[in-house]
């Protein structure tokens, strides 16, 4: 791969994988290929490598303890491909700039440090995303280095969208409402346009980015009016491990009937609940309709699922005046034919 043109590399840190994509750096923004390293912090994860022309990916065996280290076997895969004057520019998706950061920025020692004051928003994601930024200028000083935010798409949501009834204090400190998958809505609503032209993208839309993470957005005029997550991205729907919506009541029940601290109510509603929290054996849909028929807890989870999703289009519907265009993305959107027919069922009135 050493005689490719100049690349641009994307990059989405998550909270135990890194994802990446290479792409030319000229008008075209070719795929030159993408992969993923999963399984940081466990005993043992995977790195996966694959071109637009292949039709399976190349896998193999890595030890990733940390986010350095799954740093460091990607900056080392990258010097293998590329000669490092190739390597022209690196993008990063950020979950959140905070109050103060919604537009794509050059990273600077400016932005860190204030990303880094507000890694209590998000200590699952931001903390590691941070560190992949300052590993890369490490290893590539002169490198630019931009970050994408993934909640720029819902940045001018109207007020009352953004809102929470909580004291006017927690606002001034940046506790509000500020929806996240802005990536990859801004990425549907460009698709909608180039398949249904601008029409359709200036009318009523619900967007639905169903996968391990799942939120709807409701957006007219190709801007956001609200979407279901709100202050953190685990608000709103059922998830494949996180609860979505819970009655703000049920941590002080935990934390008086079984002692339970904030931080392992923490995990229990981002690690052990939505669709493995009730189904009691996966988080993934794909297991779910498989056992549906024969274990109640996975139709049980299959069904909370599809109800939820129902709701919030029906509530977004009413927000909108309407819908013109439902857009399913994502893993479960995309790949589910059973979960989108289950979703619509009863919806022909809109």
């Amino acid at each position: 791969m050493n005689d490719i043109v100049p690349c641009v590399l994307a990059i989405n840190g998550g909270s135990s994988s890194i994802k990446f994509a290479l792409f030319e750096s000229n008008d075209s923004l070719a795929q030159v290929s993408s992969g993923k390293i999963e399984g940081v912090g466990l005993p043992q994860g995977s790195f996966s490598v694959k071109s637009p022309h292949e039709a399976e990916s190349q896998s193999w065996p890595v030890s990733a303890s940390d986010h350095l280290k799954a740093a460091e076997l990607l900056m080392n895969w990258i010097r293998e491909q590329i000669r490092s004057s190739d390597l022209v520019a690196v993008g990063h998706r950020v979950v959140r700039g905070g109050p103060k950061y919604s537009q794509p920025q050059r990273v600077t020692s400016e932005m860190i440090a204030d990303l880094r004051a507000i890694s209590s928003f998000d200590p699952e994601h931001l903390p590691e995303e941070i560190l992949l930024t300052e590993e890369f200028h490490r290893r590539f000083p002169d490198l630019p280095q931009v970050a994408c935010f993934d909640t720029a798409f819902h940045c001018d949501m109207p007020r009352v969208a953004t809102m929470l009834p909580i004291p006017r204090r927690y606002e001034a400190k940046g506790v509000h409402r500020y929806g996240f998958h802005g990536l990859s809505y801004t990425f549907m609503m460009e698709e909608l346009e180039r398949v249904a032209g601008s029409k359709a993208a200036n009318g009523r839309v619900i967007l639905a980015h169903l996968g391990n993470g799942a939120s709807l957005a409701a957006v007219r005029n190709k801007a956001s009016i609200d979407t279901t997550m709100a202050f953190t991205p685990a608000a709103g729907l059922v998830m494949s491990t996180r609860a979505g919506d819970l009655d703000p009541g049920l941590p002080s029940f935990l934390a008086r009937s079984e002692g339970m601290t904030a931080t392992q109510f923490d995990h229990l509603i981002n690690y052990e609940s939505g669709l493995l929290g009730v189904s009691e054996s996966s988080s993934d849909m794909r297991d779910l309709l498989k056992q549906e028929a024969v274990d109640k807890r996975a139709g049980e989870a299959v069904a909370l699922f599809c109800y939820q999703a129902k709701k919030w289009i029906g509530a977004y519907a009413a927000v909108l005046g309407g819908l013109d265009t439902l857009v399913f993305a994502g893993g479960i959107g995309e790949n589910a034919p059973p979960v989108r027919a289950r979703i619509c069922e009863g919806l022909g009135f809109l």
